[in-house]
Parts: C-alpha cells; structure tokens; sequence
C-alpha cells in the first residue's frame, strides 16, 4: 500500500511538472510571436514619401498622399481625377478664371497665374506641379522647392492633353483613374462622331476666336481643334492646314481678308468682344463669308471650354458641336 501510495505521488509531481514546463513552453513561444507582431507592422509601415523625376530631370520627395495641391492651370486634369487644389489660377486680381470649371471650384480661392512666391507660401501647399519649365525658368525653380516639393509636367507646354492626364495621374498614385477618364472620352467622342457623319457628313469647321477687335483660327491638331478634327471627324479647311504649318500656338492671328478666303462649311465663333459690341461682326467681308452667309456660324462666349484642353474643356466641347450640328 505504502509503495502503491509513493508511485502514485511521483506520478502525480512528474504530471504537474510537465504541464509546468509545457506552460513555460507555450509562455515562451508567445512571447516569440508578440515580439514577432510587434515587428511586423514596422516592416509593413506604408510610405509617406516617394521620390520622382520630373520632366526637367528634378528628383522630387513628395507626400505619399498630397493634400494642399497647387497646379495652376492644371486644373481641368485634378477635377477630371477627382482631386480639389487649394488653389486655383486666374488672371486680372482673380477676376478671370476657368469658368468652365467654375461648377467644381466655385469656392476654391484664385491665385495669380504668375504664382508670386509669397501668394504660394500664403496657401501651405505640400506639392507644386507646374505645367511646363517656363513657369520656373532662371532661379524660380529653387525658390518655389524651397516652398513645397516642385514637379514640372513637360519642358515644352505642347504635349497631347491625354499625355500630360496620364503624367499627372501617376504623379499623384490616381493611374487607374486617368486611363478610366481617358477611356471613358475615347467612347464619347466615338458616338459622338457617329452623331455628326449622321447629321453633316463629313463636312469642314472652323473654330474662330474675336477679342479685343481681332480674329484668331485654332491649328488643327491642338485645343478645340484637335477636337473637331481628330476625335470629331469633321474636314479640315485648306486655310487652317496652311496656317496650322507655321502656327507657334494653339491660336494664330488671322486677317479678315484672309477669312473670306475660309473654305469651311461651319464657323464656331468664340466671341469674347460680345460685351464690348464686336464691330468686326458687322464688317461686309465677314458677312460675306460663306458659312456665316448661309448661317452655319455657331456663337460661344469666352466662359465656354473652347479656349482651353482637357478631358472636361474637351467633352464640353464635343457637347457644344453635337448640338449645334444637329439642330
């Protein structure tokens, strides 16, 4: 009995002797696996800043995620993606500005096109993007980083819209974003330009600019008429094609000699002497030009997207031709 009785008490000690082992044990590896936890999100921490290059071969840190965004007339490209600035451009103390985009940003405060350095630094931005490198030529480049980190899109401010959506796409992590914008234009304007060849053929269109008394022709394969020509199908006129060959901007001066010489089935006019009277209106030989003879000329004021580029000035434009065409 007394041996049967001391077995049993060794039993019984060894049991609760591996079970206090087996406790350290389990104590152990959970200490393991906090430190293991505890690690982990270290090495998942998401980035708050990421380095690019910009078009003039700056290495910019920028915020992961950006949100006091300045990129004066670049607007048309953040609202497309979604994307309020802090900021917008305007010309004459805040008095002009994109109307067009006015619908979004109605209460966003204007800042001067020429972006002075102390109206910038008033709006704590945490990233400049600037349109093209003559907006930081000479020492402008150094003062504006010395601001924010400072992106310039292009060299040169003649790139394809779809072009520089996509740079600021990827620029701000919105890439998906910017090719859904852009696929979503490519299918609108391909039933729109199944509505016009419907509605004219292939008829040709002109787009025309008057301000301050003097007439202006858009080339043919940038603004507004890389929206009548290429997306929209319509015929090029002879006198754009030939001015478009020498063309240095977006609009070329035009004489009123030369645009009775027009050969354009349509005129879509962009009257921006419509509050001062637009005399040249009344002028014989602008009378006397066949569209506007035959009253095929279609009036827009300057708040209109036709002075301007973009997934929104564009689809706003290819708007206002599909309902003048098909009256």
């Amino acid at each position: 009995m007394f041996t049967n009785k001391k077995r049993n008490i060794m039993t019984a000690s060894f049991l609760a002797l591996s079970l206090s082992l087996a406790g350290c044990g389990d104590n152990g590896g959970s200490a393991t696996q906090n430190k293991d936890e505890q690690s982990k999100p270290a090495a998942e921490e998401v980035a708050t800043e990421r380095t690019v290059t910009d078009a003039m071969g700056h290495e910019v840190t920028i915020p992961a995620n950006p949100q006091h965004i300045i990129a004066s007339y670049l607007e048309d490209n953040l609202v497309a993606l979604g994307i309020t600035p802090v900021a917008q451009w305007s010309v004459k103390d805040g008095a002009g500005t994109q109307a067009y985009l006015q619908e979004y940003l109605k209460d966003i405060p204007t800042i001067p096109h020429d972006l002075p350095f102390e109206v910038v630094t008033s709006f704590a931005p945490d990233l400049l993007i600037m349109n093209a490198a003559e907006a930081v030529e000479g020492s402008k480049y150094e003062q504006y980083a010395k601001i924010a980190p400072t992106y310039v899109v292009e060299v040169e401010n003649n790139s394809d819209w779809r072009d520089k959506l996509l740079k600021v796409g990827e620029l701000l992590g919105e890439t998906d974003k910017a090719q859904q914008v852009l696929d979503d234009y490519e299918i609108k304007a391909a039933e729109s330009r199944e509505v016009i060849q419907n509605a004219v053929g292939t008829e040709s269109a002109a787009a025309i600019w008057l301000v301050n008394n003097s007439f202006f022709i858009v080339s043919d394969n940038v603004s507004s008429g890389a929206v009548l020509y290429g997306d929209l199908g319509l015929t090029t006129p002879n006198v754009v094609k030939e001015i478009s060959s020498t063309a240095t901007g977006n609009w070329s001066a035009i004489s009123l000699e030369r645009l009775a010489e027009l050969d354009a089935d349509h005129i879509f006019l962009i009257n921006s002497d419509k509050g001062n009277g637009a005399e040249m209106l009344q002028d014989p030989v602008w009378k006397n030009i066949p569209a506007v003879k035959n009253g095929h000329i279609y009036e827009y004021g300057a708040e209109t997207s036709w002075l301007y580029s973009g997934a929104i000035a564009n689809t706003q434009i290819m708007e206002d031709v599909v309902e003048s065409l098909t009256k």
